[in-house]
């Protein structure tokens, strides 16, 4: 076999290095992890809606919808959130959800991505490590499928969860509680790039997922001080 000349060689050696560094890059976006949307091409700094006035905050109402339906407890670090949880319209990510919890997948989780005026999020297995660069990218070991169902309550809108992934059918136990209205990452709704059914909403403590919103993060939207999700509990009506 004839010998390539040395300029070929240093060529093609450069080559593999780029590839490298290009397949690198495409896995930290989001190849294999799950995100709360694919941020950087649906939002900018300009166009999320940003953080609430003290006023807006304390509006904050909801009621429970079906008094069927399961709650969730989030014991945090922070405080406690009570969520209703959509069984009645969503059974699919609700009942994921429920098993996870009732597992005690959650425990000891973390909130590993926050990002004021737009979400925070959780339900990621690896942030009980303290190996941040596998942040966002953990998951049960399967994916669920999306459950794409209008509805009243069935939007990204303030105090809701949803859960988080990297494209169509890649959910499996990240989830993010939304800041603000973020009717954009509806399955429905323009810009229609990002698809996030959502399957519960917050009856109480929402003051503690703002708090948790307007914490002090690092590289990567991690908080600079863990916000620990201590216990996750599911209740049900008598």
């Amino acid at each position: 076999m004839s010998e390539l000349p040395k300029g070929s060689l240093t060529v093609i050696g450069v080559l593999a290095v780029c590839g490298l560094l290009i397949g690198g890059v495409s896995y930290w976006l989001g190849g294999n992890g799950q995100t709360a949307s694919n941020y950087d091409a649906t939002f900018t700094e300009d166009t999320l809606p940003g953080p609430l006035t003290a006023e807006e905050l304390a509006a904050y109402s909801a009621s429970i919808t079906n008094p069927m339906n399961p709650t969730a407890v989030i014991t945090t670090n922070q405080g406690t959130i009570e969520l209703e949880l959509f069984e009645d319209t969503m059974p699919v990510t609700t009942g994921n959800f429920v098993k996870l919890a009732e597992k005690g997948f959650y425990n000891g989780t973390k909130f590993h991505r926050v990002i004021e005026g737009f979400m925070i999020q959780g339900g990621d297995p690896n942030s009980k490590t303290d190996n941040v660069m596998s942040y966002g990218r953990g998951g049960p070991g399967y994916a669920i499928p999306d459950e794409h169902i209008a509805g009243e309550f069935l939007t990204n809108v303030r105090g809701t969860i949803a859960m988080a992934n990297s494209g169509p059918e890649s959910g499996g136990s990240q989830f993010f509680i939304n800041l603000v209205d973020n009717t954009g990452l509806d399955f429905d709704k323009e810009p229609l790039t990002s698809k996030h059914p959502v399957f519960g909403r917050v009856v109480k403590g929402m003051e503690v997922v703002d708090t948790i919103g307007g914490v002090e993060i690092g590289p990567s939207d991690i908080p600079l001080e863990p916000v620990v999700v201590e216990k996750v509990e599911i209740v049900r009506g008598s």
